[in-house]
């Protein structure tokens, strides 16, 4: 029997996918223990994908039978648990514990749509803003440290590049624009940069300016990850980053998930266009010269 180190995407789709299975056959975990041979404390934890701990596909496998699962569902379900392997962010000390789930889902996913007011996300900041964005939050920590967090920044937006690329869609306040970060010259490149990347097909930048007034948000940074598989609903994924200081919050219940995505829509809808955006974005730097 393998132990598997299954990172956070894939152990939600795992977890997600156990749950369906169950509430299908109408089945306590504690019935479904008692058809897998295994304790109730086991198959709670291999229904929440938060535990970090090492899997074991053949316990997965277990599992999906007592659920009566068809032969092509245990069997996906096995695949995502014996497939796993650590990437690059696990363990290195650059990533912090409660940004690791946020990574993992990024390699997963095939979409993230992010709403930000006050920096610009770490996907599309360039290392310069990066370094003073890391150089007054982490006021306590090295200058050897913050350099390998820059390097972990930078290194995130690979996936970017990837073959088929995320889809990334940004709302940004318009505040974002407006706030210096570093000196004037890390900015204009920071917003130069901003326009750039706007250029790709799998990036879409829209800003939501003061005009727009009260706006759907409300609150703060928040990110929407997921993958839609209408052939292999467990190949699905759907989560919510919410980025506080120092932590993460992570939701992946369905109700919280839709209320997001009727969120940002409407983000969507009260910002500018993708080239309304590049002009303001352009009136920004040139305030920002002058």
């Amino acid at each position: 029997m393998t132990a598997t180190h299954t990172g956070p995407a894939g152990r939600m789709q795992i977890a997600r996918g156990l749950i369906s299975l169950r509430e299908r056959g109408r089945l306590t975990q504690t019935q479904v223990a008692e058809r897998a041979g295994v304790s109730t404390t086991t198959v709670s934890r291999y229904e929440a994908w938060q535990d970090r701990a090492r899997i074991r596909w053949a316990t997965v496998k277990a599992l999906a039978d007592a659920c009566e699962a068809t032969p092509q569902e245990r069997e996906a379900l096995v695949a995502i648990a014996k497939s796993q392997a650590d990437g690059w962010w696990v363990g290195n000390s650059a990533v912090p514990e409660w940004l690791d789930p946020l990574v993992s889902f990024e390699y997963a996913a095939a979409y993230e749509h992010v709403f930000a007011n006050s920096v610009i996300p770490g996907l599309l900041q360039t290392s310069e803003y990066a370094l003073a964005i890391h150089q007054a939050r982490e006021v306590r920590s090295s200058n050897e440290e913050i350099e390998r967090m820059v390097e972990a920044r930078i290194q995130r937006q690979s996936i970017l590049r990837r073959d088929p690329a995320l889809h990334l869609w940004v709302v940004l306040d318009e505040a974002v624009l407006r706030r210096t970060v570093g000196d004037t010259e890390t900015m204009d490149g920071q917003l130069k940069h901003l326009q750039e990347v706007a250029k790709s097909p799998n990036i879409d930048l829209q800003i939501l300016p003061f005009s727009a007034g009260a706006h759907a948000a409300g609150a703060g940074h928040f990110v929407l990850l997921g993958r839609d598989d209408e052939r292999e609903p467990l190949n699905s994924m759907a989560v919510m980053y919410i980025e506080m200081r120092r932590r993460g919050l992570y939701l992946d219940d369905a109700e919280d998930v839709g209320a997001y995505k009727l969120t940002f829509d409407y983000l969507r809808s009260q910002a500018l266009d993708t080239t309304a955006s590049s002009r303001l974005i352009t009136r920004a730097r040139q305030e920002l010269s002058s």
